[in-house]
């Protein structure tokens, strides 16, 4: 039985989980080195409840519940101390997730199941770190997390079916719509997206269209809600590249190569709607699109 939840990393991800599972009622340990950043992330929390209150899909009373439902903790021995479940949401680097899940398996009790939110590492890779593998899961959420119904719950190869069953389960009474996939190189959602936003990239890149006119085509074309460069600059420039650079070297296949411009704009600390600048300039930590920008090769 899963009560309660321990949360590492208060990000946009990380305070994201928090958020829907406070909501559904379980309670939730978020955790971060830094107690600005769980200040800032509790905020964020109580801006988006906010939101639901505004399109009446909670009510006053259910804010408090859910934010008081959260406790904060710098400290991950604490956190994590009984934790039935934890989802880490750590930046997307290898290291720092090794690392990551070497501790909680040192941390947390042996029948806690220890879930990684990546969105492209390998699960298997991850699991073997620890002396639990078959305790050891992918729980990819979408962005923005309370709105998002898709889960990617991603198997690892030595992921038991009893723990694949419970978070498919646990996703559903999040109000999510679980898809279970197997443990290879960017999962289902990264392996089809980032090939389509590096083409897109290399479209700009090699003078077929502007930045406008490529998503232009994608919106009304393809029906998508926002084209790829936007896409990209919400995600951030900087996680398209680790992903891709992921899916390069885990198949090998020249398709999956980052086109230079994208590796050039992360170099240049041109990461999207995070810096301000991307594909697109950006208002002053808003997620408001002031103006296309323009790129060379």
């Amino acid at each position: 039985m899963i009560n309660k939840i321990a949360v590492i990393g208060s990000g946009t991800m990380g305070n994201g989980i928090a958020h829907v599972f406070a909501q559904k009622g379980y309670s939730v340990n978020l955790i971060d080195i830094s107690a600005e950043a769980l200040e800032r992330a509790l905020a964020t929390i109580g801006k988006n409840l906010d939101r639901q209150i505004k399109k009446e899909i909670i009510t006053g009373a259910d804010k408090n519940a859910t934010l008081g439902r959260i406790a904060t903790y710098t400290e991950i021995s604490e956190g994590v101390n009984d934790a039935d479940l934890v989802v880490e949401a750590a930046t997307e680097k290898v290291d720092l997730k090794l690392a990551i899940f070497k501790q909680l398996d040192e941390l947390c009790n042996d029948g806690c199941i220890l879930a990684s939110n990546t969105s492209s590492i390998s699960i298997t890779k991850i699991a073997a770190v620890t002396n639990r593998p078959g305790r050891v899961i992918g729980m990819h959420f979408m962005n923005p997390v309370p709105v998002m119904k898709l889960v990617e719950i991603i198997r690892g190869y030595n992921t038991t079916d009893e723990v694949t069953a419970t978070i498919m389960q646990l996703a559903e009474k999040l109000g999510k719509v679980p898809v279970e996939v197997n443990d290879y190189p960017g999962f289902i959602a990264n392996r089809i997206l980032m090939p389509m936003i590096n083409e897109a990239i290399y479209s700009l890149y090699e003078g077929v269209a502007g930045v406008s006119e490529i998503d232009t085509v994608m919106k009304l074309g393809m029906a998508h809600p926002m084209g790829p460069l936007q896409l990209a600059d919400f995600i951030g420039l900087d996680v398209c590249l680790s992903i891709l650079n992921v899916l390069y070297e885990g198949f090998g296949n020249p398709k999956y190569a980052p086109c230079p411009l994208l590796v050039n704009m992360v170099a240049a600390g041109h990461l999207g709607v995070k810096s301000g600048h991307g594909f697109y300039a950006w208002g002053h930590g808003t997620k408001d699109l002031v103006v296309a920008a323009g790129f060379k090769k």
